[in-house]
Order: C-alpha cells, then sequence, then structure tokens
C-alpha cells in the first residue's frame, strides 16, 4: 500500500529492521499523527518498553521446575542429552520453586499429590508459568475412567498456560510448547497477568475441591487430601 494512503502509517523503526532482513516494510494501522513518544524520541537510543525488555530478558532465561510422576518424565533424559540439547533456550533445570518461573508437570497426578503441586506453585515467584506434558496430566489419561485418586486435569489445581499432548510426547513437541509458551510472554503485559489471575480455577462435581486457606502455612488442607 503506497505511504498516502489514508488511515495507514509506516512505522519508521520497523522499517528499517525489515530492510536489514531483506523483506517488505510492514504496514501498521494508525492515525495518521504519530504518538507524542515516537516524535520527541526520534534520534533517541530509546527503541523499546521496559515491559518489552522485561518479556525479552524472561524469555530468554526461563528456570524449570520438573514435576514428574510418571513415564512421560523419561522423555526429558533425552531433551538434556546433546541432541535436543534444551539448554539452548536458556532452560536451567531448578530443584527449588523458589528459583523456578516454569512449572513442567508431566504424569499422573493423584489426590495425595494435589497438596504439594498446589503448594509448590504458590512458592514460586511471580510471574509464573505451567505446561501440561502428557494425556495423564491433561486429562487424567486412562486412569481417568475408573480410577477414584486421580486428578482430571492439572488445570483443577494449577493455571495452566500451554497444554501439550500425547503419550508421551516427543522431545520435538517438548521443545515446540516451549517455543510457543516464549511466543506468548514476549507478547504479554505484566500486569493485565497479574490482574486477570488466575483465581478462575474450575472444579468439577466428582472431586468436590475445597480451597481454603494459604498453603504457605505448612499444614496441608484436608479439604485436597
Amino acid at each position: 500500500m503506497a505511504k498516502g494512503s489514508i488511515g495507514m502509517v509506516l512505522a519508521p523503526e520497523y522499517s528499517e529492521k525489515k530492510k536489514k532482513k531483506g523483506t517488505k516494510n510492514q504496514t501498521v494501522m494508525n492515525s495518521i499523527e504519530f504518538p507524542l513518544l515516537d516524535r520527541t524520541t526520534k534520534n533517541s537510543v530509546i527503541s523499546t518498553t521496559p515491559n518489552d525488555l522485561s518479556n525479552w530478558s524472561r524469555l530468554s532465561s526461563l528456570w524449570p521446575l520438573l514435576y514428574g510422576t510418571s513415564c512421560c518424565f523419561i522423555e526429558f533424559a533425552s531433551l538434556i542429552g546433546s541432541r535436543f540439547d534444551f539448554d539452548r533456550y536458556g532452560l536451567v533445570p531448578r530443584s527449588s520453586p523458589r528459583q523456578a518461573d516454569l512449572i513442567l508437570t508431566a504424569g499422573t497426578v493423584t489426590m495425595k499429590m494435589a497438596p504439594s503441586l498446589v503448594r509448590l506453585y504458590e512458592q514460586m515467584p511471580e510471574p509464573k508459568y505451567v505446561i501440561a506434558m502428557g494425556a495423564c496430566t491433561i486429562t487424567g489419561g486412562m486412569f481417568s475412567t475408573d480410577s477414584y485418586s486421580t486428578v482430571r486435569g492439572v488445570d483443577k489445581l494449577i493455571p495452566v498456560d500451554v497444554y501439550l499432548p500425547g503419550c508421551p510426547p516427543k522431545p520435538e513437541a517438548v521443545i515446540d510448547a516451549i517455543t510457543k509458551l516464549r511466543k506468548k510472554i514476549s507478547r504479554e503485559i505484566y500486569e493485565d497477568k497479574f490482574r486477570s489471575q488466575r483465581g478462575n480455577r474450575c472444579f468439577t462435581t466428582n472431586h468436590k475441591f475445597h480451597v481454603g486457606r494459604n498453603t504457605h502455612t505448612g499444614n496441608y488442607d484436608q479439604g485436597l487430601l
């Protein structure tokens, strides 16, 4: 579209980057007049916002807490090896939830495990993310039909950002889930994520969970056992 078209402008900061990559200029829907920030800082070194800088640093250094309870967790042995080498994505496995910003659940979650999983999630600092890996974690898997002690989906306990189906998922699928989570982090605004949290937990009538006091007290809520 031509530069003189009504309602369309070319953002200079994007145009220069696109030319270096050898692609076409990106048109941006906006008013004809540039915002005040663009006019006053046109020749300045400021080219991003603190929020974008924060998102960039977080997506480049995701430290996962690996919560594996079943056979899906074996796939991480391949990921840690030299063939897939998930360290190149900035993933450094941590054993403490206070040092992690991503919890990756893999395998069946039972009713007795529910309090410990919720406690681990609450001990993680904000912002934090969850990847549900495998059919047993997402829906209960083959145990969801006749097992009285299996949680039918980890999202009944903690909010999930990325669902990774499979029995078990391949290492390539895990890398794809990490890539999708990185894209989500790069677009989000932390304040909006914090406001929208996640108090919307969906509990089925079969489970009848009762969430009471905060699990930071160290005493397990008997309603979850």
